[in-house]
């Protein structure tokens, strides 16, 4: 099933799972929902997140430091899921913690979890025969990264195998913030939407409301990550739920002003 971006646009928002604690990041999460998020990207804590830029990293070794597992990520979905039923929560992982708990037990403990579906950043969709098998056993939509230096032949195999949305990196290196939206977003939205229906999401450097503007004028979601960690890390103990609330309300608002 796709995901429902059927409130345009889309807003879909990343947090780093445990930072800086797992009971702060129930708390993000319960306020970028009820500002306006419609998916939570769920992010899985590991010790070399190499596709991610500096501030990413940053909260990914601040969580690890804690003791942050993928089984604290996946009990926080299943809180999450008690708590907002209609968000939609997709758990955002590096493979390896996954195929330490092995991808069968994985699959089926985020059913359990609640959630929608899996990002795993370094999986490819040409060698993800049994991981996608472990997902449609247990109802789990897989998402696949599409970039903008994919050939058609690629970017149509990434469409035929996600579910509930394809997300395309705006940009090719790592995560971060950035002044404006790469050039290459657009043309690559439109190449994807040659091969699927599905919702396209669009991430890598969407840190304003200007870019949230943009992006959602050729794809359906924007996908905010760097610029919501960044501000969790800057923000005062305590005060990091009420910041990212306020800081999606924004988004939201400055878009609805702008249509």
């Amino acid at each position: 099933m796709p995901i429902d971006f059927s409130n345009k646009p889309g807003l879909v928002v990343y947090l780093t799972a445990g930072d800086p604690s797992l009971d702060a990041t129930y708390d993000i999460a319960l306020a970028a929902i009820d500002n306006g998020a419609q998916v939570i990207e769920l992010g899985v804590p590991f010790s070399d997140p190499l596709a991610d830029g500096p501030v990413i990293q940053r909260a990914s070794e601040r969580a690890v430091a804690r003791g942050v597992r993928l089984s604290d990520v996946l009990g926080l979905s299943k809180k999450l899921r008690e708590a907002r039923p209609q968000c939609g929560i997709i758990l955002f992982s590096y493979l390896n913690p996954v195929i330490r708990m092995g991808l069968p037990a994985f699959c089926a403990a985020a059913k359990v979890s609640g959630a929608d579906g899996v990002l795993l950043t370094d999986m490819i969709v040409e060698e993800a025969g049994e991981y996608l098998a472990e997902m449609a056993k247990n109802g789990l939509a897989p998402v696949f990264l599409a970039a903008p230096t994919s050939p058609d032949e690629r970017l149509k195999a990434i469409a035929e195998h996600s579910k509930g949305f394809v997300y395309a990196i705006s940009r090719v290196g790592i995560t971060g913030t950035q002044d404006q939206v790469a050039s290459d977003a657009e043309g690559l939205v439109k190449r994807i939407k040659q091969f699927t229906t599905l919702p396209v999401a669009v991430g890598f450097g969407i840190s304003k409301a200007e870019h949230v503007q943009a992006v959602t004028g050729f794809a359906d979601a924007a996908i905010v990550g760097s610029a919501i960690v960044s501000l969790i890390e800057t923000s005062q103990p305590g005060a990091e739920a009420a910041a990212v609330g306020d800081f999606v309300q924004g988004l939201r608002k400055a878009e609805r002003e702008g249509r």
